[in-house]
C-alpha cells in the first residue's frame, strides 16, 4: 500500500520504495554509520549493502494514520551506538517530514553489526 496525501488539487501517491530510498540516503549522512545492513542475517553475520542497495536495509509499512520505517544499520566501532541511532532517527524523521510532508512517522533503528575500521592495522 502506498502513502496517499490528499489536498484541494488532488491526490499525491508516494510509493514505499521512494520512502525507503529517501530514508536510506538521509541515514547515510549521519556520522558513525558505516552503512545499511541486509534485513536478514546469515549465521550471525550481517551483509553491508552498497549505495545501490540502500532500500534493502529499510523496511517501510504504512498504516492509516502513520508511517513506520525500520532501518537496519551497521555502526562504526568506537562510536556511541545510542548517539548514532538517535542521530539517524532525528535525521530521517526530519527529512521525511520536510521532503515528503509526512507528519506522523515512527522510526525504528535496528543495529545489526559493528564494523571495525582500518584503525588497528
Amino acid at each position: 500500500m502506498d502513502k496517499i496525501i490528499q489536498n484541494k488539487l488532488g491526490n499525491i501517491i508516494i510509493s514505499k520504495e521512494v520512502i525507503a530510498t529517501i530514508s536510506g540516503i538521509a541515514a547515510m549522512e549521519c556520522y558513525g554509520l558505516v552503512g545499511m545492513a541486509s534485513r536478514k542475517m546469515k549465521d550471525g553475520i550481517s551483509e553491508l549493502l552498497g549505495r545501490d542497495n540502500l532500500t534493502k536495509g529499510v523496511e517501510v509499512s504504512i498504516e492509516k494514520d502513520f508511517t513506520k520505517v525500520d532501518l537496519y544499520i551497521i555502526v562504526e566501532y568506537g562510536t556511541k551506538i545510542s548517539e548514532v541511532a538517535n542521530n539517524v532517527i532525528e535525521k530521517v524523521k526530519y527529512t521525511l517530514e520536510n521532503k515528503l510532508d509526512l507528519k506522523k512517522v515512527k522510526i525504528n533503528v535496528i543495529v545489526q553489526s559493528v564494523r571495525v575500521s582500518n584503525f588497528f592495522k
